[in-house]
């Protein structure tokens, strides 16, 4: 057997918690999960489902044919039977794994917990390993750009913390015209729904938008693991952008608005550095060009830059010096004028910074 390999065993302390992400409904989540379940009794785990939601769907129901189910909690509210995780129940079982689905979803007032998330974190408490799963829509930091794409303010919101204390995230994805294709063919809703979800959610650019959303927080999930597991000598080293700006409003505006679309595009830290020569020390510097310099900082900062200021007469040395300390992967300068690229153009500084940062592996970028 190999499940001690795969799926450890319950232990004193924190479950083990495992999320499948998608960009939307009919992915293929449920699916995938009652899947794993099948393959983990093949290996022996005890698994139970604890809350699985097929909606209807014959293909994800069929899977659950030979799989050990937990009873719901069913409550009467509002006229109507409805079914619940039965969370008092799969704590007094303690399986070593269960399948919790729907991550979001918000339980029947009068329930322990408000929210489904939390039923989790109890279990997780316990020590019981959970495999759970969600739409990127639902996730709280991002809900106001959701509401952009789609239009919908989703109610139901799950914290990012969830992402954050996850072992896994797995994004299950799907490209727009398969997911379009699926529902056309009635496999996720009822075919009734099926013309009015082509007017409203599933349509091709705002699936491309959320599936984006769905591919940045799993990115983001793995590089968190990376930097708390793989000891930092063995990391694949990120990208680190620096931007050199002179006092020049129009240049330097240029150049710091360009960076931050790379870092952001790299997913990189970036910083925007100001080397202030003795020619433009505070008793000399024009007062507009000291005006421009302290707006284009600002503008940096609103950026999501680290801003530094440096003195120094040698603008080469202040550069590496900095780059060195910072890490950085590649400088960004502006293209020439009176700026500091012309400084650098009628001086050796310009075939210094090429030596010097060829000798270091940094990237030199000349923005246009």
């Amino acid at each position: 057997m190999m499940q001690g390999l795969l799926y450890p065993r319950q232990k004193a302390g924190k479950g083990q918690f495992k999320i499948y992400i998608g960009m939307s409904a009919g992915v293929g989540k449920s699916y995938r999960m009652l899947q794993e379940a099948h393959a983990m009794l093949r290996q022996g785990v005890n698994v139970q489902i604890a809350y699985i939601e097929t909606h209807g769907r014959k293909e994800t129901e069929a899977l659950l044919e030979g799989l050990p189910v937990i009873p719901r909690r069913q409550v009467f509210y509002k006229g109507k039977m409805l079914d619940e995780l039965d969370l008092n129940a799969v704590l007094l079982l303690a399986p070593e794994w269960v399948i919790v689905d729907e991550l979001a979803h918000s339980n029947i007032p009068g329930s322990k917990n408000e929210k489904r998330w939390q039923d989790v974190m109890d279990l997780l408490q316990a020590g019981i390993n959970v495999i759970s799963a969600v739409n990127i829509q639902h996730m709280e930091s991002i809900n106001h750009q959701v509401k952009t794409i789609t239009g919908v303010d989703v109610q139901e919101r799950v914290p990012d913390s969830m992402l954050q204390i996850a072992d896994e995230v797995v994004n299950i994805d799907l490209t727009a015209d398969e997911l379009i294709t699926r529902l056309k063919e009635g496999k996720i809703y009822d075919r009734s729904k099926v013309e009015g979800a082509l007017r409203n959610f599933f349509q091709a650019e705002k699936i491309l938008q959320l599936r984006e959303l769905a591919l940045r927080e799993v990115t983001s999930q793995v590089e968190r693991k990376v930097e708390s597991e793989v000891p930092r000598s063995q990391q694949m080293r990120h990208e680190r952008f620096m931007a050199c700006i002179s006092s020049n409003q129009t240049i330097a505006q240029k150049v710091i608005r360009k960076t931050a679309r790379l870092a952001a595009y790299y997913h990189g830290e970036w910083f925007v550095l100001y080397v202030q020569t003795p020619r433009e020390n505070a008793g000399r510097i024009k007062l507009s060009d000291q005006r421009h310099l302290i707006n284009n900082l600002k503008l940096a900062t609103e950026l999501g830059a680290e801003v530094i200021r440096r003195q120094d007469g040698d603008i080469v040395e202040a550069i590496m010096q900095t780059a060195v300390e910072k890490d950085i992967t590649t400088i960004c300068i502006g293209k020439p004028h009176i700026s500091l690229f012309g400084i650098i153009l009628r001086t050796d500084i310009f075939s210094r910074l090429l030596k010097t940062t060829s000798t270091r592996e940094i990237d030199l970028v000349i923005l246009s």
